[in-house]
C-alpha cells in the first residue's frame, strides 16, 4: 500500500507540472500570436486548448494541495521552457505551431495511459479524471493534424526534440 501512495504521489506531482506546462506552452504560442503572428483561427484554437489545460492543471493543484504532495522543484524552469516553446513554435509558424500540440500530446496520451494501468481501485476518482484528460489530450492532438501539423522533413527533428525533452521533463517531475 505505501508503494502504491507513493506512486500516486508520483503521478499527481508529474501531471501537475505536465498540465502546467501545457498551458504555458499555449501561453507563449498566445504571446507570439498577439504580437508577431497574426492569425485569429489560430489563436481562436489555442486559447481552446489552453482552457481544456487550465481545467486539468487546477485539478492537479487541488490534488496537491488536498493531499500535501510536494510540487516539482523544476516548475519555474518548465513554465520558462513551455513558454519558450510555445513561442518559438509559433515563430517558425501554424505547421510548426500544430506539430508543437501533436508532439507533446502523443507522449501525454502514452503516459496517462500508463498511469491508467496501474492505478487501482482505491483511486477511483482520480483514475477517472486521468482518463477523461487523456480524451481531452487526444482532441487537441487530432485537432493538430486538421491543422497541417505534419512529419515531415525538418519537423521530423522537431517532433523528435519536443518528445525527448516532454519525456525528460516527465522523468525528472515525478522525481523531483
Amino acid at each position: 500500500m505505501k508503494k502504491l501512495n507513493k506512486k500516486v504521489e508520483e503521478f499527481i506531482r508529474v501531471d501537475h507540472a505536465g498540465e502546467r506546462g501545457a498551458v504555458k506552452i499555449y501561453e507563449g504560442q498566445l504571446l507570439a500570436l498577439n504580437t508577431i503572428v497574426k492569425d485569429e483561427n489560430l489563436k481562436k484554437m489555442i486559447e481552446e486548448m489552453r482552457l481544456h489545460e487550465k481545467e486539468h492543471c487546477e485539478f492537479f493543484e487541488a490534488e496537491i494541495k488536498k493531499r500535501k504532495i510536494k510540487p516539482t522543484k523544476f516548475l519555474p524552469l518548465w513554465d520558462l521552457l513551455g513558454v519558450g516553446l510555445g513561442f518559438g513554435s509559433t515563430l517558425l509558424g501554424k505547421k510548426a505551431a500544430m506539430l508543437c500540440t501533436a508532439s507533446v500530446e502523443e507522449v501525454i496520451d502514452e503516459h496517462y495511459q500508463n498511469q491508467i494501468n496501474q492505478l487501482n481501485s482505491d483511486e477511483k476518482d482520480l483514475k477517472k479524471k486521468i482518463i477523461k484528460f487523456r480524451e481531452d489530450e487526444l482532441h487537441h492532438k487530432d485537432i493538430a493534424y486538421e491543422e497541417g501539423a505534419t512529419k515531415k522533413g525538418l519537423y521530423s527533428i522537431m517532433d523528435k526534440i519536443i518528445k525527448t525533452g516532454s519525456k525528460l521533463a516527465i522523468t525528472v517531475s515525478e522525481k523531483i
